[in-house]
């Protein structure tokens, strides 16, 4: 009798969820750009997994299941109305940057909520899924599904532009910030299944749009810089050089060594086309 009058005494969702979103999920949004050292003392973090953990083991109302349905609409809410216009409208490397700081954010919000929520982290099977859901790999997914649902062509592109820029050696680019743009894919995949999102979004793109012709065609005038007085082999060096600063740059940014090979065969085909021209173009000169 004692522990079903404890029963009766536990909140229920509709009251414990107005203290959750104005106590502990908007300050975590208000402060996401500020320190987070104080944010919540350990009597405060106490009280909020508290309330989780009271509705989470309800008999009646919902359990579990409403709790995961409101994490996860948290943050559906927040990256619809904060993140996506954040980002839309910047071009390059402004939306690289932008993307990053969003992401980070994202992180703290997440590693907040899953404190709160830990209860039911790991311990709900949706009838969607096959495999019990972690809670940062549902944070991680929803900002996959919104933000790079509706964006990947445009990051994809902006890293484009940036890598053409360091190929064609015009400026310095920030390649520590490049490298943290592409890690998100590999975060994303990690926490949540075992699809590989980094070769799927990225490196399939990289490969199949900025091949090695593609990246010939970005030396052009480099290598059209040849005068008639230079010889055939001047002319292969030139080509050669293009060829390793490309190894170089794709090294730097492509994780698997096996879509690197895939472009030095690529890299192969085209050095031929190159050796042919440079042939003629010698034979007409002398």
């Amino acid at each position: 009798m004692k522990g079903s009058s404890s029963m009766e005494k536990r909140m229920t969702f509709d009251e414990a969820w107005p203290i959750l979103q104005e106590e502990a999920i908007n300050k975590v949004i208000d402060n996401l750009d500020g320190p987070q050292t104080n944010l919540f003392n350990s009597e405060e973090w106490m009280r909020f997994y508290t309330i989780v953990y009271d509705v989470r083991w309800r008999r009646t109302g919902g359990g579990p299941q409403i709790l995961y349905d409101n994490y996860k609409k948290t943050f559906e809410d927040y990256i619809s109305s904060k993140v996506l216009p954040s980002l839309k409208g910047k071009k390059n490397e402004d939306l690289l940057q932008e993307l990053l700081r969003r992401w980070n954010n994202h992180k703290t919000m997440t590693r907040w909520l899953r404190r709160f929520f830990e209860c039911i982290d790991r311990r709900l099977i949706s009838p969607n899924f096959e495999k019990p859901i972690s809670l940062v790999g549902t944070s991680h997914m929803t900002f996959y599904n919104l933000v790079y649902g509706e964006m990947n062509n445009q990051i994809i592109d902006a890293v484009k532009s940036l890598i053409d820029i360091e190929l064609k050696g015009e400026l310095e680019i920030d390649e520590a910030m490049v490298k943290q743009v592409l890690d998100i894919y590999m975060e994303i995949g990690n926490s949540s299944t075992e699809e590989d999102y980094y070769v799927k979004d990225f490196e399939e793109a990289m490969v199949n749009a900025t091949t090695t012709a593609l990246l010939y065609s970005k030396n052009a005038n480099y290598l059209e810089s040849i005068t008639n007085e230079e010889s055939y082999e001047d002319y292969m060096l030139k080509v050669g050089e293009c060829s390793n600063l490309e190894k170089v740059i794709f090294s730097n940014y492509f994780k698997f060594r096996n879509k690197i090979k895939e472009i030095e065969e690529k890299s192969k085909l085209e050095k031929k086309d190159y050796q042919h021209e440079g042939l003629i173009k010698t034979i007409l000169l002398t």
